[in-house]
Protein backbone atom coordinates (compact mmCIF):
# COMPACT_ATOMS: atom_id res chain seq x y z
CA UNK A 1 0.00 0.00 0.00
CA UNK A 2 1.07 3.49 -0.48
CA UNK A 3 1.94 5.58 2.28
CA UNK A 4 0.59 8.58 -0.22
CA UNK A 5 -1.54 8.50 -3.48
CA UNK A 6 -2.19 11.44 -5.00
CA UNK A 7 -4.78 11.21 -8.73
CA UNK A 8 -6.17 14.25 -10.58
CA UNK A 9 -5.49 16.11 -7.23
CA UNK A 10 -6.81 19.64 -7.40
CA UNK A 11 -7.40 22.44 -5.00
CA UNK A 12 -8.65 25.84 -5.73
CA UNK A 13 -8.96 29.45 -3.65
CA UNK A 14 -11.04 31.22 -5.36
CA UNK A 15 -10.06 31.92 -9.18
CA UNK A 16 -6.84 30.95 -8.56
CA UNK A 17 -5.61 26.96 -8.80
CA UNK A 18 -2.97 25.89 -5.90
CA UNK A 19 -2.74 22.59 -6.99
CA UNK A 20 -3.56 21.47 -10.66
CA UNK A 21 -4.59 18.07 -11.22
CA UNK A 22 -1.97 16.45 -9.39
CA UNK A 23 -1.29 12.87 -9.65
CA UNK A 24 1.60 11.00 -7.69
CA UNK A 25 2.40 8.29 -5.42
CA UNK A 26 4.84 7.83 -1.94
CA UNK A 27 5.84 4.40 -1.26
CA UNK A 28 8.11 2.50 1.04
CA UNK A 29 9.92 4.28 3.48
CA UNK A 30 12.05 7.10 1.98
CA UNK A 31 12.85 10.33 2.65
CA UNK A 32 11.17 12.63 -0.80
CA UNK A 33 11.99 16.25 -1.45
CA UNK A 34 8.94 18.16 -2.75
CA UNK A 35 10.61 21.05 -4.39
CA UNK A 36 9.61 23.93 -6.41
CA UNK A 37 9.72 27.94 -6.18
CA UNK A 38 8.03 29.74 -3.70
CA UNK A 39 4.01 30.15 -5.21
CA UNK A 40 4.28 26.84 -6.81
CA UNK A 41 1.71 24.65 -4.48
CA UNK A 42 4.13 22.95 -1.92
CA UNK A 43 2.75 23.70 1.10
CA UNK A 44 -1.15 23.65 -0.50
CA UNK A 45 0.06 19.96 -1.23
CA UNK A 46 1.06 18.97 2.63
CA UNK A 47 -1.59 20.73 3.43
CA UNK A 48 -3.98 18.08 1.91
CA UNK A 49 -1.76 15.41 2.60
CA UNK A 50 -2.06 16.07 6.11
CA UNK A 51 -6.19 16.29 6.11
CA UNK A 52 -5.70 20.20 6.89
CA UNK A 53 -7.66 21.56 3.59
CA UNK A 54 -10.40 19.46 1.46
CA UNK A 55 -9.75 18.85 -2.42
CA UNK A 56 -11.43 20.56 -4.73
CA UNK A 57 -11.27 17.45 -7.10
CA UNK A 58 -9.63 14.67 -6.95
CA UNK A 59 -8.48 12.70 -4.31
CA UNK A 60 -5.38 12.22 -2.09
CA UNK A 61 -5.60 8.96 0.14
CA UNK A 62 -2.70 8.54 2.97
CA UNK A 63 -2.56 4.45 4.35
CA UNK A 64 -5.19 4.49 2.26
CA UNK A 65 -7.46 6.63 3.89
CA UNK A 66 -8.97 10.15 3.23
CA UNK A 67 -6.80 12.36 5.25
CA UNK A 68 -8.96 15.48 5.67
CA UNK A 69 -10.96 14.78 9.03
CA UNK A 70 -9.69 11.16 9.82
CA UNK A 71 -8.12 10.48 13.42
CA UNK A 72 -6.71 7.85 12.21
CA UNK A 73 -4.38 9.56 9.47
CA UNK A 74 -3.67 12.15 11.79
CA UNK A 75 -2.26 9.62 14.80
CA UNK A 76 0.02 8.90 12.43
CA UNK A 77 1.07 12.05 10.77
CA UNK A 78 3.57 15.31 12.23
CA UNK A 79 3.20 17.93 9.86
CA UNK A 80 6.54 20.80 11.34
CA UNK A 81 6.09 23.97 10.05
CA UNK A 82 7.15 27.74 10.87
CA UNK A 83 3.23 28.20 11.89
CA UNK A 84 2.95 25.84 15.02
CA UNK A 85 1.58 27.12 17.89
CA UNK A 86 1.25 25.50 21.39
CA UNK A 87 -0.57 26.41 24.52
CA UNK A 88 0.54 29.22 25.59
CA UNK A 89 0.52 28.22 29.33
CA UNK A 90 2.94 25.79 28.71
CA UNK A 91 7.20 26.51 28.67
CA UNK A 92 8.95 24.94 25.96
CA UNK A 93 9.93 21.83 28.58
CA UNK A 94 6.48 21.29 29.22
CA UNK A 95 5.57 20.90 26.07
CA UNK A 96 7.95 18.07 25.34
CA UNK A 97 7.42 16.37 28.31
CA UNK A 98 3.05 16.27 27.31
CA UNK A 99 4.05 15.14 23.81
CA UNK A 100 4.19 11.90 24.44
CA UNK A 101 0.44 11.61 24.72
CA UNK A 102 0.13 12.77 21.19
CA UNK A 103 2.81 10.47 19.49
CA UNK A 104 2.86 6.96 20.15
CA UNK A 105 6.45 6.59 19.17
CA UNK A 106 7.62 9.57 20.92
CA UNK A 107 10.81 8.91 22.16
CA UNK A 108 11.61 11.48 25.40
CA UNK A 109 14.92 10.98 26.10
CA UNK A 110 16.32 11.20 22.37
CA UNK A 111 14.01 14.64 22.14
CA UNK A 112 15.92 15.81 25.94
CA UNK A 113 19.10 15.24 24.22
CA UNK A 114 18.19 17.23 21.46
CA UNK A 115 17.36 20.22 23.68
CA UNK A 116 20.07 20.24 25.45
CA UNK A 117 22.33 20.24 22.40
CA UNK A 118 20.42 23.43 21.17
CA UNK A 119 20.95 24.61 24.54
CA UNK A 120 17.17 25.86 24.60
CA UNK A 121 16.04 27.61 27.68
CA UNK A 122 13.22 24.91 28.91
CA UNK A 123 11.34 28.04 31.02
CA UNK A 124 10.83 29.48 27.78
CA UNK A 125 7.54 30.01 26.27
CA UNK A 126 7.33 28.98 22.52
CA UNK A 127 5.69 32.14 21.26
CA UNK A 128 8.84 34.25 22.97
CA UNK A 129 10.78 32.37 20.84
CA UNK A 130 12.90 33.98 17.77
CA UNK A 131 12.53 32.40 14.55
CA UNK A 132 15.54 30.74 14.19
CA UNK A 133 14.75 28.63 17.83
CA UNK A 134 11.44 28.33 16.78
CA UNK A 135 12.30 26.38 14.17
CA UNK A 136 15.04 24.42 16.06
CA UNK A 137 12.09 23.44 18.64
CA UNK A 138 9.76 22.67 15.84
CA UNK A 139 12.56 20.72 14.53
CA UNK A 140 12.95 18.78 17.94
CA UNK A 141 9.23 17.59 17.48
CA UNK A 142 9.50 16.37 14.17
CA UNK A 143 12.11 14.39 14.51
CA UNK A 144 11.35 12.66 18.39
CA UNK A 145 7.90 12.01 17.73
CA UNK A 146 8.99 9.23 14.84
CA UNK A 147 5.56 9.39 12.96
CA UNK A 148 5.18 6.87 9.98
CA UNK A 149 4.29 10.12 8.06
CA UNK A 150 6.58 12.95 8.99
CA UNK A 151 6.23 16.71 7.04
CA UNK A 152 8.54 19.06 6.95
CA UNK A 153 7.19 22.23 5.31
CA UNK A 154 10.05 24.92 4.73
CA UNK A 155 12.04 23.63 8.42
CA UNK A 156 14.92 25.87 8.43
CA UNK A 157 13.05 29.48 8.59
CA UNK A 158 15.60 31.48 10.80
CA UNK A 159 18.19 28.96 11.58
CA UNK A 160 21.72 30.08 10.59
CA UNK A 161 24.56 27.64 8.81
CA UNK A 162 25.32 25.55 10.96
CA UNK A 163 22.14 24.86 13.00
CA UNK A 164 20.58 23.82 9.09
CA UNK A 165 23.58 21.50 9.48
CA UNK A 166 22.95 19.60 12.27
CA UNK A 167 19.26 19.31 12.12
CA UNK A 168 20.31 17.98 8.64
CA UNK A 169 22.70 15.15 10.25
CA UNK A 170 19.62 14.59 12.89
CA UNK A 171 16.79 13.66 10.27
CA UNK A 172 18.98 11.37 8.47
CA UNK A 173 21.01 9.47 11.18
CA UNK A 174 17.87 9.35 13.05
CA UNK A 175 15.50 8.26 9.63
CA UNK A 176 18.58 5.26 9.37
CA UNK A 177 17.92 4.01 12.51
CA UNK A 178 13.95 4.51 12.45
CA UNK A 179 12.91 4.58 8.91
CA UNK A 180 9.60 6.17 7.86
CA UNK A 181 8.59 8.18 5.64
CA UNK A 182 9.46 11.47 5.48
CA UNK A 183 8.50 14.65 3.08
CA UNK A 184 10.91 17.32 3.10
CA UNK A 185 9.77 20.48 1.19
CA UNK A 186 11.91 23.30 0.20
CA UNK A 187 12.24 25.73 -2.71
CA UNK A 188 16.52 25.00 -2.86
CA UNK A 189 17.40 21.37 -3.58
CA UNK A 190 21.19 22.19 -2.92
CA UNK A 191 21.33 21.74 0.90
CA UNK A 192 19.32 18.76 1.10
CA UNK A 193 19.85 16.22 -1.84
CA UNK A 194 22.17 14.52 -0.15
CA UNK A 195 19.94 12.89 2.23
CA UNK A 196 17.20 12.89 0.04
CA UNK A 197 16.32 9.34 -2.25
CA UNK A 198 13.20 11.31 -4.19
CA UNK A 199 12.54 14.28 -5.68
CA UNK A 200 8.73 15.57 -6.72
CA UNK A 201 9.15 18.96 -8.27
CA UNK A 202 6.15 21.08 -8.68
CA UNK A 203 5.21 24.07 -10.83
CA UNK A 204 2.69 25.76 -11.13
CA UNK A 205 0.85 23.41 -9.02
CA UNK A 206 1.44 21.03 -11.52
CA UNK A 207 3.90 17.74 -11.51
CA UNK A 208 7.20 18.64 -13.16
CA UNK A 209 8.78 15.54 -12.21
CA UNK A 210 9.20 13.02 -9.91
CA UNK A 211 11.98 10.78 -9.64
CA UNK A 212 14.93 8.99 -7.75
CA UNK A 213 17.65 11.80 -6.91
CA UNK A 214 20.18 9.66 -9.07
CA UNK A 215 18.03 10.00 -11.95
CA UNK A 216 17.35 13.80 -11.63
CA UNK A 217 21.87 14.02 -11.57
CA UNK A 218 21.64 12.25 -15.04
CA UNK A 219 18.57 14.43 -16.33
CA UNK A 220 20.04 16.93 -18.19
CA UNK A 221 23.12 18.17 -20.04
CA UNK A 222 24.92 21.62 -20.78
CA UNK A 223 26.33 22.59 -23.82
CA UNK A 224 28.60 25.65 -24.40
CA UNK A 225 29.89 26.75 -27.62
CA UNK A 226 29.53 28.05 -30.91
CA UNK A 227 25.60 29.01 -31.43
CA UNK A 228 25.35 27.43 -34.45
CA UNK A 229 27.22 24.09 -33.80
CA UNK A 230 24.94 23.76 -30.32
CA UNK A 231 21.64 24.32 -32.38
CA UNK A 232 22.71 21.14 -34.55
CA UNK A 233 23.15 18.73 -31.37
CA UNK A 234 20.03 20.34 -29.97
CA UNK A 235 17.94 19.40 -32.67
CA UNK A 236 14.99 17.91 -31.68
CA UNK A 237 15.80 17.81 -27.94
CA UNK A 238 13.80 19.30 -25.47
CA UNK A 239 15.71 22.70 -24.22
CA UNK A 240 15.43 23.53 -20.57
CA UNK A 241 17.76 26.84 -20.13
CA UNK A 242 19.89 28.80 -22.95
CA UNK A 243 22.30 31.73 -22.24
CA UNK A 244 24.29 33.98 -24.40
CA UNK A 245 27.62 34.70 -23.18
CA UNK A 246 30.57 36.50 -25.52
CA UNK A 247 29.14 37.02 -29.12
CA UNK A 248 27.89 34.07 -30.97
CA UNK A 249 28.38 31.47 -27.59
CA UNK A 250 25.70 29.90 -26.19
CA UNK A 251 25.30 27.53 -22.80
CA UNK A 252 22.34 25.85 -23.58
CA UNK A 253 20.66 22.69 -21.06
CA UNK A 254 19.11 19.93 -22.51
CA UNK A 255 17.38 16.88 -21.92
CA UNK A 256 19.53 14.09 -21.74
CA UNK A 257 18.72 11.63 -24.17
CA UNK A 258 22.46 11.97 -25.92
CA UNK A 259 24.26 8.49 -26.42
CA UNK A 260 28.03 8.58 -26.02
CA UNK A 261 28.60 8.81 -29.81
CA UNK A 262 26.94 11.89 -29.49
CA UNK A 263 28.56 13.26 -27.10
CA UNK A 264 32.03 12.68 -28.39
CA UNK A 265 30.93 14.01 -31.88
CA UNK A 266 29.86 17.27 -29.87
CA UNK A 267 32.91 17.37 -28.14
CA UNK A 268 34.94 16.61 -31.09
CA UNK A 269 32.59 19.44 -33.25
CA UNK A 270 33.91 21.77 -30.37
CA UNK A 271 31.34 22.04 -27.68
CA UNK A 272 31.90 21.71 -23.90
CA UNK A 273 29.98 19.07 -22.56
CA UNK A 274 29.27 20.00 -19.10
CA UNK A 275 27.24 18.49 -16.10
CA UNK A 276 23.91 20.31 -14.30
CA UNK A 277 23.99 20.40 -10.53
CA UNK A 278 20.47 19.29 -9.81
CA UNK A 279 19.82 22.87 -7.72
CA UNK A 280 20.24 24.59 -11.19
CA UNK A 281 17.97 21.91 -12.91
CA UNK A 282 15.00 22.26 -10.72
CA UNK A 283 15.38 26.07 -11.12
CA UNK A 284 15.59 25.67 -14.84
CA UNK A 285 12.38 22.78 -15.02
CA UNK A 286 9.99 25.75 -13.40
CA UNK A 287 11.79 29.09 -14.51
CA UNK A 288 8.95 30.67 -16.52
CA UNK A 289 11.13 30.73 -19.85
CA UNK A 290 14.44 28.87 -20.78
CA UNK A 291 16.40 32.50 -20.77
CA UNK A 292 18.39 33.55 -17.98
CA UNK A 293 18.35 37.45 -16.64
CA UNK A 294 20.58 38.27 -19.40
CA UNK A 295 17.48 38.23 -22.07
CA UNK A 296 15.98 41.92 -19.85
CA UNK A 297 19.13 43.25 -21.44
CA UNK A 298 18.38 41.96 -25.11
CA UNK A 299 19.75 45.21 -27.59
CA UNK A 300 16.74 46.91 -29.23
Amino acid sequence: MNVVESKGLSKQFRNVGAVNELSFALNGKKITGLIGPNGAGKTTLLKLMAGFLRPTAGEILVFGETPFNNLKVSSNLVFIDDNMTFPASLSIAEILSAASEFYPNWDEKFALRLFDYFELNPNQRHLGLSKGMKSTFNMIIGIAARCPLTIFDEPTTGMDTAVRKDFYRAVLNDYLQHPRTIVFSSHMLGEIENFLEDVLLLKDGSKRLHLPVEGLKEYALGLRGEADTIARFADGKEVLHRERFGGQNLYTVIENNLGDADIQAAKAAGLEVLPVSTADLCVYLTSKGKGGIDDVFQRE
